[in-house]
């Protein structure tokens, strides 16, 4: 092990530090952004609390808007997209949600009192916290982690300090938008090498599942609530002959249900051991580029975009086709050459970007930051 030294970074002040962090339930990639932040910021030493949005509306209000936003992108997710098309920087609409969202405004100060500095996961978050800082009404520092690789307006308030980007378009996008931003490291949790990622633990795991370890596996993925065109994705992919479909449901009981009674489908319900399943697949079809995403960049996954959600799915596709993660795939030919090259390439070390800042670097400039020297 190397030794630990302590390293002074524009240092004002060593003691710990009070953090929180602020996510939103209407997705799990939010809340994963949210804990690993936590994980890394609690290794540093200091103190984090976390917090849902959701739970800072007054009268059951955000439970209500997060209940409509899941019936909204599984029952008419065009009109996801067309929403957020006009919620463009300095609209009337994007002006609107800010007054709305402004009903959390004295809750959410309530949770955060006394802290240090409070960093936001969610747009929602983001937007309340940016206008207490507009204000005057909030003196800490706030900062937003951009979890998505494309960035709506929705995303980005001037008056938020720091938006920290995983990447270099999202942290443009971010600039252009108004928004003070610096690309870090993505956050993706470091996981221990799996002995599943062996021959014998790949066909184990998959012959437990129902899968023929014999055959190339697509994992088709649609974020924690099974959300999109999963099953004709999956029909799609049967129809190449090049790989078996396993479908990632996440929380959406009744998709898996109906998919498991199609011939040649695998379909799975919320599993807890998501980095072995990208380890052991060939190739992951994905359709909003989530957090999903980064791990499966992380693992050395092929990844290809398809059959993408109006709106964030497709920006969010973009971007990953234009930093060279993810293939977008726009029809059902281009799928099935995406799927064949990303067989022929086989797994690959991680494509994930690198020469970001350090987490802490970020949102610590003015404390100390403890810094493992190399052995």
């Amino acid at each position: 092990m190397g030794r630990v030294t302590t390293t002074p970074f524009a240092t004002t002040s060593s003691r710990p530090a009070r953090v929180d962090v602020v996510s939103g339930s209407f997705g799990a990639g939010h809340d994963s952004a949210a804990r690993e932040i936590a994980h890394r910021v609690r290794a540093d030493g200091h103190e984090v609390f976390l917090h849902d949005v959701v739970d800072v509306f007054p009268a059951g209000m955000g439970r209500a808007v997060r209940a409509a936003y899941l019936w909204q992108i599984r029952a008419v997710p065009g009109s996801w997209g067309a929403l957020l098309s006009v919620l463009d920087d300095d609209s009337s609409g994007l002006r609107m949600a800010r007054r709305v969202l402004g009903l959390a405004s004295a809750r959410l100060a309530e949770a955060i009192e006394g802290s240090d500095l409070v960093v936001s996961t969610h747009p929602f978050a983001s937007q309340v916290l940016g206008e207490r800082r507009r204000e005057g009404r909030l003196t800490t520092p706030a900062m937003t982690y951009l979890t998505d690789a494309s960035v709506h307006p929705m995303w980005v308030h001037p008056a938020i300090d720091r938006h920290l980007a995983w990447n270099q378009v999202s942290a443009t996008q971010a600039r252009a938008h108004g928004g003070a931003a610096v690309v870090i490291d993505p956050l993706v949790p470091v996981a221990p090498g799996a002995v599943r990622s062996t021959p014998a633990g790949r066909a184990l795991l998959l012959a437990g599942l129902g899968v023929d370890p014999a055959r190339p596996t697509a994992l088709i993925v649609g974020g924690s609530l099974g959300i999109g065109r999963l099953e004709e994705t999956a029909r799609d992919v049967l129809r190449t002959g090049l790989a078996q479909p396993v479908v990632l449901c996440g929380a959406n009981d009744d998709l898996r249900r109906h998919l498991g009674a199609l011939p040649g489908v695998v379909a799975l319900g919320w599993r807890d051991d998501l980095p072995a399943l990208l380890e052991v697949s060939d190739v992951v079809v994905q359709n909003a580029g989530g957090f999903t995403s980064l791990e499966a960049t992380a693992a050395g996954s092929p990844l290809v975009s398809y059959r993408c959600l109006p709106g964030h799915g497709e920006t969010n596709a973009a971007a990953l086709h234009e930093l060279g993660i993810a293939t977008w795939a726009r029809s059902e030919e281009a799928l099935h050459e995406a799927i064949l090259e990303s067989l022929r390439r086989g797994r690959h070390s991680s494509r994930l970007p690198s020469g970001g800042a350090p987490l802490l670097h970020a949102l610590f400039p003015n404390h100390v930051l403890r810094v493992a020297e190399p052995a």
